[in-house]
């Protein structure tokens, strides 16, 4: 098989630790040509002993938290690659996780993207993700194959998908050069997902590929159920849903948000005492009351 440089860039926020353990991971990685891109999101720890330990990445600061899709698009402007593979920082891929992704996209030029086989880092024996549903552009929701299985190998095989996760998946130079970059507007959540739409609407196909095995340990930098997560999805799922849909699918999925699936979650989380996170629900929402223009690249704010 050819081998294709491969950038791989991954974006650090407060993490460090599992940004070590992430490079150490990477050093047992088989396939021969690839390049590390870090780039540290404005952290309070002091990212440079990452260069100390692995200097041959290469370390990018930036001087604000430009968010998930902010620092993964600063990584692409420095990418050599001919594939670029967004992997979260709180992954450990197997060794020999690239060459199964590289050798379907090389098979099938038509391929834009490809989605890795997670697996929960706390137990290896469950899927988190083997290709996704898609979201429904009425209920602004998706779900993920696979997940809560146990991996009995039912899902190694390679397939197209109609979602991709953002904690690892693959995209061509092409993909780069005729679809551009993510929004820099989602700054966390929905932004892979938005992306998948515009790669696929460009005619390009979406693959799942099963042999290609990453843990995930899955929301380590903003937390598994924090009020900066509950709003970002709750905001960006409603932004998502605007860029995305268009005249009745667009009204009837306006309605179900705001008339269904916000009181619920606002009553549910009430209902448990997590009134910080009814709350962040409510702001994400009315985020989008005062933000009109959701269709350019607007840069982020490091401030919710």
């Amino acid at each position: 098989m050819n081998s294709p440089l491969v950038s791989i860039i991954t974006v650090n926020y407060n993490g460090l630790l599992h940004t070590q353990a992430f490079l150490a991971a990477m050093q047992k990685v088989s396939y021969p040509n690839y390049e590390i891109i870090v780039i540290d999101n404005a952290s309070a720890e002091d990212a440079s002993v990452l260069k100390v330990t692995y200097p041959e990445i290469t370390l990018l600061k930036s001087d604000i938290n430009l968010g998930f899709a902010g620092g993964n698009n600063l990584g692409i402007q420095h990418a050599k690659g001919d594939y670029i593979l967004l992997l979260n920082n709180d992954t450990e891929p197997s060794p020999d996780f690239l060459e199964p992704m590289v050798a379907l996209m090389e098979e099938r030029p038509q391929i834009g993207a490809v989605t890795a086989k997670l697996l929960y880092f706390d137990d290896a024996s469950k899927v988190q993700f083997a290709g996704g549903t898609g979201i429904n552009l009425y209920t602004g929701r998706g779900f993920a194959i696979g997940y809560g299985e146990t991996d009995c190998d039912q899902y190694s095989q390679n397939y197209p998908t109609y979602a991709i996760h953002g904690a690892a998946c693959m995209f061509s130079r092409a993909v780069i050069e005729k679809v551009g970059n993510m929004s820099n507007l989602f700054f966390l959540y929905y932004e892979e997902t938005d992306y998948y739409e515009r790669i696929k609407n460009a005619g390009f196909e979406v693959w799942f590929c099963g042999l290609s095995k990453v843990l995930h340990k899955e929301s380590m930098s903003t937390g598994k159920k924090s009020p900066l997560k509950i709003y970002y999805l709750t905001r960006n799922r409603l932004v998502f849903t605007r860029r995305n849909t268009r005249g009745f699918q667009k009204m009837a999925a306006m309605m179900f948000f705001w008339f269904v699936a916000l009181p619920k979650g606002i009553f549910v989380h009430a209902l448990k005492f997590q009134f910080s996170l009814a709350y962040a629900m409510l702001r994400g929402a009315f985020w989008n009351l005062f933000h009109f223009n959701i269709y350019n690249d607007l840069q982020p704010n490091k401030k919710l």
